[in-house]
């Protein structure tokens, strides 16, 4: 293994995933729920988005071309839908409204929606791994690699979510409300960005 591209992997989907981010939205979806819940959806979200972002890695490239979809309209599509659940962060109660209208008593749907997507496999993150693993550009080999490294990403997003617990008792529920306000704002930002870098590159404008 090349540890100078394996590192350089590690840091690029890291950043994509950006696993301390999402412990401010895991905070504010699961306020008021018990450790065990807590847990369950920590580790339901990320083995979800690891199963996601898998699939991006073996056949997304294979459908996006299947589809003739450009990887530019696949990263404005995901910044809309990212936007769009930001301002349910910035307006909504502290716990988005509409993950407490999907709360049914059980954990699936807070680790599906926005747990796993998308605050863990967000739209950046099957855009990157995409990329990474281009079958014109990277070996068998080179893709394992980056499988790796997501693999690890991913059980480092686990840990922090399980430690999440502690934050919570520290801030308590009026500072998971606003750092879910201040997330929101950070991420609808991240999603307007996301869709003029794709208009960029599309249009080649130069930005």
């Amino acid at each position: 293994m090349d540890w100078d591209i394996a590192i350089k992997e590690f840091i690029t989907l890291w950043v994509v995933i950006d696993p301390i981010g999402t412990i401010p939205v895991f905070l504010a979806v699961t306020a008021g729920l018990s450790v065990s819940q807590r847990h369950s959806i920590a580790i339901r979200a990320t083995l979800i988005a690891g199963v996601i972002l898998l699939f991006f890695i073996v056949g997304g490239q294979v459908l996006m071309e299947g589809l003739n979809i450009h990887l530019e309209s696949f990263q404005i599509a995901g910044g809309i839908i990212l936007f769009l659940f930001a301002t349910t962060m910035i307006f909504g109660d502290g716990k988005p409204a509409t993950e407490q209208k999907l709360f049914d008593g059980t954990v699936t749907h807070l680790a599906v929606f926005p747990l796993a997507m998308p605050s863990l496999a967000s739209p950046g993150a099957m855009l990157s791994v995409v990329m990474l693993t281009d079958n014109h550009r990277y070996s068998i080999e080179q893709q394992l690699v980056t499988v790796a490294m997501m693999c690890a990403v991913i059980a480092c997003s686990l840990a922090l979510l399980l430690a999440a617990g502690p934050i919570q008792r520290m801030i308590g529920t009026a500072g998971a409300s606003i750092i879910s306000r201040v997330m929101g704002l950070i991420l609808a930002s991240v999603a307007v960005d996301n869709i003029l870098s794709a208009v960029d590159t599309y249009f080649q404008l130069g930005l």
